[in-house]
């Protein structure tokens, strides 16, 4: 089943750009409505992984933690993740830092630059402690889940498993229905997921009918010139993997490439969420791990956004002719470290950070304008880059703190290791 889902993501993906380039080459007059017709069905996907993922991680994570034991161990872990996750974002940042300065992507810009008055239509208010705390506690978990924000909810599920650790006789019945509960989502889940492929088709066609693939062209330097950082950045993360992990991550990667395909088609990570659980929990990591550091994850570590946030602001710095020295590059990295913490759960955040950025350096935010027309290209990348950084770095806690099981204990590829409960029920295993 894992092979022909695959397979169907494959031919979904080769379709979409088959079927979008005839509609914006042959049908010109009606693209942009072909395009938001069939738009439709990829977002009416997306709807059904936002309608899964807050009761799917309310309950895997509740059930995670408070079958983890004493608080002190949940701090440990809790510290070792976010250790991870500081590194990975400085590194990311680094290296978007290393490669725009080394290709010089912007120098001698081609094409027309915005005018510097122009606005984005982002919102570029600076970042505050105030705020990102704000964001973080949630006023109520009922409308956290409404707005699927994932950080808010972890946070709830995290005191709320303590207090079920606390109270272990009051709190069977609860735990009960909690690990029911997980069961029942992650069968929902493989429902879901029965129709990616649709979607992932849908995503593509609709993107090259709008924009057709001759957009890629105007500003293929920088394109190429991203999407070769991000090679070498999966490759860093990959040599990481290895390193760590030992041979053994070769098997992650086989596990991860349907999350992996999902992510780019769509350009949503959270779309990837699903199946990157399943993965790793078939890879071994204990559910309690991976139903904790997954969700932060995605609020913490998303390296390709990171990589995208240096390279894009340096780029447009480029484009204006506006010099800027070492240390001004390296206290944006650091603002940038910060900021793109605060933006978990924004709308095109990668976009917002850098904007907010951009107007404190004095840099024209209109720069913006050149990429926002291929952002959905650039997207791409960035979604399946984070795919492979979360999972990295659930695996490695996992085995730091002892909680990955060694190949002999997993039966063959398509068994569930039976600790797994947030993958023990998908559809097709």
């Amino acid at each position: 089943m894992s092979n022909r889902f695959t397979q169907y993501i494959l031919i979904a993906m080769v379709l979409g750009i088959a079927m979008g380039t005839i509609v914006f080459n042959y049908l010109p007059d009606s693209r942009a409505e072909i395009a938001a017709d069939v738009n439709l069905i990829a977002m009416l996907f997306l709807r059904l992984i936002k309608m899964i993922i807050a009761p799917l991680v309310f309950a895997t994570l509740v059930g995670g933690i408070a079958h983890m034991g004493s608080g002190a161990k949940l701090g440990r872990i809790f510290a070792k993740t976010m250790g991870w996750f500081v590194s990975a974002s400085f590194v990311s940042l680094l290296l978007g830092l290393v490669m725009v300065n080394l290709l010089q992507p912007g120098a001698n810009f081609p094409g027309t630059l915005p005018d510097k008055a122009q606005s984005t239509g982002l919102p570029v208010s600076a970042f505050s402690i105030e705020k990102f705390l704000t964001h973080l506690i949630p006023t109520s978990i009922a409308d956290a889940m409404a707005q699927n924000e994932i950080l808010q909810i972890v946070v709830f599920a995290v005191f709320f498993a303590v207090a079920l650790g606390a109270m272990p006789e009051r709190a069977k019945p609860i735990m009960s229905l909690i690990d029911d509960l997980a069961h029942i989502m992650l069968k929902v889940t493989g429902y879901v997921m029965l129709f990616a492929p649709i979607a992932v088709w849908a995503a593509i066609m609709a993107t090259v009918s709008k924009n057709g693939l001759g957009v890629l062209w105007k500003l293929i330097v920088f394109m190429g010139g991203f999407y070769l950082s991000l090679l070498i950045l999966w490759g860093i993360l990959v040599a990481v993997g290895f390193v760590v992990i030992g041979p053994r991550y070769s098997h992650l990667l086989r596990l991860i490439r349907e999350p992996l395909m999902i992510a780019f088609s769509t350009a949503s990570s959270e779309a990837a969420y699903p199946k990157t659980l399943e993965g790793l929990n078939r890879f071994g990591a204990s559910s309690r791990i991976s139903a904790f550091v997954l969700p932060l994850g995605y609020s913490f570590n998303l390296d390709g956004t990171m990589m995208y946030c240096t390279f894009a602001s340096i780029f447009i710095a480029q484009t204006y002719h506006i010099e800027m020295s070492l240390g001004t590059q390296l206290a944006m990295l650091a603002t940038l470290m910060i900021t793109s913490k605060g933006v978990a759960g924004v709308p095109r955040a990668s976009l917002v950070v850098i904007a907010s950025t951009l107007s404190q350096f004095g840099i024209p935010e209109a720069g913006l304008l050149m990429i926002m027309g291929i952002d959905t290209f650039l997207d791409m990348g960035r979604s399946a880059t984070n795919v492979i950084g979360n999972s990295l770095a659930t695996s490695v806690v996992a085995k730091w703190e002892g909680e990955l099981k060694a190949e002999h204990e997993l039966g063959p590829d398509d068994a569930v290791p039976q600790d797994a409960v947030p993958g023990a029920v998908m559809a097709g295993h």
